[in-house]
């Protein structure tokens, strides 16, 4: 084989090579947005929304005694797989949730559901329209949504969210909360019965 021959064969399997793989990075960018709508569509069909019963009135006082611990924390809900395992408990205060694991559970900070879903397409999207929202004067800055994550290690100790907002957009965080957690303890009994 002369040497043009041999110039000329690489060629061909360099210019093969790239093209096969401009169609493989177009493909995985099809299937990724494929993937996403999915990703969307499960999460909004496996939400269930819970209908609370309507708050008793309460009788007026003679005095204000102060902020009972009822008033403090609104709700301490454990969440429960279908099934019936105790995820974590959230719990509520007039702007801020708290979500922290039940003992025993063990959810990675960097599995899909959570850094990807939970942070990535939910917490970080309602942050930026919030600065957004300060921006053009429609919300102070301190009411910015805001949340931390404790960890140990690659463990999440507790997810704390303040400044949810409305109540269309304190569900929509319950929900989502709801099924990531669902999906990584999925993902961790997969991994166990491998």
């Amino acid at each position: 084989m002369s040497k043009e021959e041999s110039i000329r064969k690489l060629a061909e399997a360099k210019a093969y090579l790239e093209k096969r793989m401009a169609d493989i990075q177009e493909e995985a960018s099809k299937i990724k947005s494929i993937l996403e709508v999915v990703d969307t569509s499960l999460a909004e069909k496996s939400f269930k929304k819970v209908e609370l019963p309507p708050s008793k009135p309460q009788e007026p006082r003679s005095a204000p005694i102060g902020p009972s611990q009822e008033d403090i924390l609104r709700q301490a809900v454990p969440l429960k797989t279908p099934e019936g395992m105790h995820l974590a408990d959230m719990s509520q205060t007039d702007d801020e949730l708290i979500i922290t694991p039940a003992p025993g559970m063990k959810f990675d900070v960097a599995s899909p559901p959570f850094r990807a879903f939970l942070i990535g397409r939910v917490l970080e999207p309602m942050r930026s329209r919030d600065n957004a929202s300060v921006k053009v004067g429609e919300l102070s800055p301190e009411k910015v949504l805001s949340y931390t994550v404790e960890q140990d290690e690659n463990l999440v100790r507790a997810l704390a969210v303040k400044n949810y907002g409305d109540e269309r957009r304190l569900q929509e965080l319950k929900n989502a909360i709801r099924w990531t957690l669902r999906r990584m303890y999925e993902r961790t009994l997969a991994h166990t019965n491998e």
